[in-house]
């Protein structure tokens, strides 16, 4: 019998182009089922089969545990009572007891060679994915196979890829017997049906696209650096050249649009505006708004937002239809990206130069006059009045030495004085300081505004905090809901 099992691991492991052990394993797994049947309980069975005579044991086994873990005695055995097996038995080690061998050929013959099917061809399809892996294809060419609740299964070569409908561009019709090419977006191992997902609306789909037509790109001398989609309407792309030989505008777009056209024919006229990357985030943010032209741009580093004039005459162009221009552009960069007129622009610069003026004739006990000359020499707040190298502050010719001192001393002792009120209102609003993500610095801009508790933050609207505090839509919204919580338990 012994040489009759290895002769059917033998014809299994050549006929579906597996390993022998798999085969083996699965194998053991028959037998270990077979041997279950033999008690009224459920038990942990294990068989080694022996790889070169096909001999077997059998094995009952129970793991060590803590009296604290112990709840099944059928697979389980406190670490006292396992001591008597084996005196050297530790946590988490098995004790086993031979068992006598199932016949093999005893065995329910279509249940074993159900487990061992089903093993061998899961082998089988790990082998084939794994192969097509491989090959490092990040395009998949394929034919619609049959179409499932919208989905497209696409079937190239062995493997059968799953193109999922959130996935397609839309208005976009496939039909089974299609030709489609699709980007391998991920591998789903745990998925029982297709493992390979495939996209036409990721970013990196259009990228690989320009690798293919663009032979540059390959070479090493060209390079995409991101990509922003609207599926099916319009994207953008952002390319650099390592060779200063090459056009990077003019090679991905080739002769006479051959190349742009090419990949907009896939991608089913999907317009594609080709700019330039740069290092620096406000030349790049300019080119990512191509086609609009930008009079100035304003840079805000620590909330990551760009604040970008545009004339009149432009504006909608640079907003682009529903904003799908200025949308495009803050994906490609990075950067969020407020459009605004000249007029606009004046109009806010004023507000805020207004607030400034406050701030220095209120805390620095000043008149306008000596506000208005900190602001025309740059000075946005009492810390660069205070801190700025004294040096910088003496070339200043409007002001002496002994004024520019005083400047100094009255704007450390006004952010003394906002300190220590700070840390008194951060005293009393334990509440506040409770909820998550809010901090010191948080609680006196709220405090300022009069609020002072978890309720009247949590009635605040995502818009109204956001203007109070000077943070993001998203970390507004995420604070506001810790701020309700209480509302819902």
């Amino acid at each position: 019998m012994s040489r009759e099992l290895l002769l059917l691991v033998d014809a299994l492991a050549r006929e579906k182009n597996v390993e022998k052990d798999i085969v083996f394993g699965a194998l053991e797994l028959a037998l270990a089922s077979a041997t279950k049947k033999r008690f009224d309980e459920e038990v942990d069975v294990r068989v080694s089969i022996d790889r070169d005579t096909g001999d077997y044991d059998t094995f009952r086994r129970w793991e060590v545990v803590t009296e604290e873990d112990f709840y099944d005695p059928a697979y389980q055995m406190v670490l006292d009572q396992a001591l008597k097996n084996d005196p050297e038995a530790e946590m988490g080690d098995f004790i086993e007891e031979e068992l006598e061998p199932v016949e093999f050929g005893r065995i329910g013959a279509q249940a074993a060679k159900q487990v061992i099917l089903q093993r061998v061809r899961d082998a089988e399809r790990e082998q084939i994915l794994q192969d097509f892996l491989d090959r490092g294809d990040k395009i998949v060419i394929g034919q619609v196979k049959r179409m499932e609740r919208g989905d497209a299964i696409v079937e190239s070569g062995r493997i059968e890829a799953r193109l999922p409908r959130d996935q397609m561009i839309p208005r976009e019709s496939l039909r089974p017997g299609d030709r489609v090419r699709a980007f391998l977006w991920k591998v789903d191992r745990m998925a029982r049906g297709q493992q390979v997902i495939l996209s036409r609306t990721s970013p990196e789909f259009i990228k690989a696209l320009f690798a293919m037509e663009v032979p540059e790109i390959e070479q090493g001398h060209l390079e995409i650096k991101g990509a922003s989609r609207d599926p099916g309407m319009r994207a953008k792309i952002a390319v650099l050249a390592h060779d200063r030989r090459i056009d990077p505008i003019g090679t991905c777009v080739g002769v006479r649009g051959s190349r742009v056209q090419a990949v907009t024919q896939e991608l089913g006229g999907e317009r594609v505006d080709i700019v330039l990357w740069s290092e620096d985030p406000a030349q790049f943010v300019i080119g990512a708004l191509s086609p609009a032209t930008v009079q100035s741009i304003v840079v805000d580093e620590d909330q990551h937002v760009m604040e970008v004039v545009v004339d009149e005459a432009e504006l909608a162009q640079a907003i682009g239809r529903s904003g799908q221009n200025v949308r495009l552009a803050s994906d490609l960069t990075g950067w969020q990206i407020n459009i605004m007129t000249p007029e606009e622009s004046a109009k806010r610069s004023e507000e805020e130069i207004g607030k400034l003026r406050a701030l220095f004739t209120s805390k620095l006990d000043v008149d306008e006059d000596v506000a208005n000359i900190l602001i025309e020499e740059g000075f946005t707040g009492l810390e660069e009045v205070a801190y700025v190298p004294l040096a910088e502050m003496q070339e200043i010719e409007a002001f002496d030495a002994d004024t520019v001192e005083e400047l100094r001393t009255r704007a450390r002792n006004a952010l003394l004085t906002e300190a220590i009120a700070r840390e008194e209102i951060v005293e009393g609003a334990g509440d506040l300081m409770s909820i998550e993500g809010v901090d010191a610095d948080l609680v006196g801009k709220l405090a300022a505004a009069e609020i002072s508790d978890r309720e009247g933050l949590a009635e605040l609207a995502v818009d109204e905090l956001v203007e109070i505090a000077g943070i993001g839509e998203d970390r507004a919204r995420e604070i506001i809901m810790k701020a309700r919580a209480h509302w819902f338990e």
